[in-house]
């Protein structure tokens, strides 16, 4: 999908985002971080800028039918996964925590794959 050889700042911006996602996801509720929790609507700004920017400049022609697939189950099963998963996870205390991490990996993800399927359907159209 993303090779860093090829294009060495849109890998960095990938694991950035996602490494930011799960922090952001994990202060809300496990790990209180007070500026994650005074900044978090920038913070998934930034999230989402970082997305279209991996849209944009990270997915190669070859690579595109596999980053769709990638970044559809992923925002599908993050989507889903926020309802079913935290009612399982409502006895261990875990539930704010899973969705909330969920909720960033989507601020990133939806992005990126809105952009990347914009991008292939411009190109299938020769537009």
């Amino acid at each position: 999908m993303i090779r860093s050889r090829e294009n060495s700042i849109a890998a960095w911006a990938f694991l950035i985002g996602v490494i930011l996602a799960i922090l952001v996801g994990l202060s809300t509720s496990l790990i209180k971080i007070p500026a994650f929790s005074d900044y978090s609507a920038q913070i998934y700004t930034v999230l989402a800028l970082i997305g279209i920017f991996i849209g944009f400049a990270s997915v190669a022609p070859r690579d595109t039918q596999t980053f769709l697939l990638a970044g559809a189950v992923l925002v599908i099963v993050s989507r889903f996964g926020m309802d079913s998963i935290t009612g399982s996870f409502s006895g261990v205390g875990l539930e704010d925590a899973v969705s909330s991490v969920f909720a960033a990996l989507l601020a990133l993800f939806v992005p990126a794959t809105i952009i990347v399927a914009l991008k292939t359907v411009f190109s299938i159209a020769k537009v």
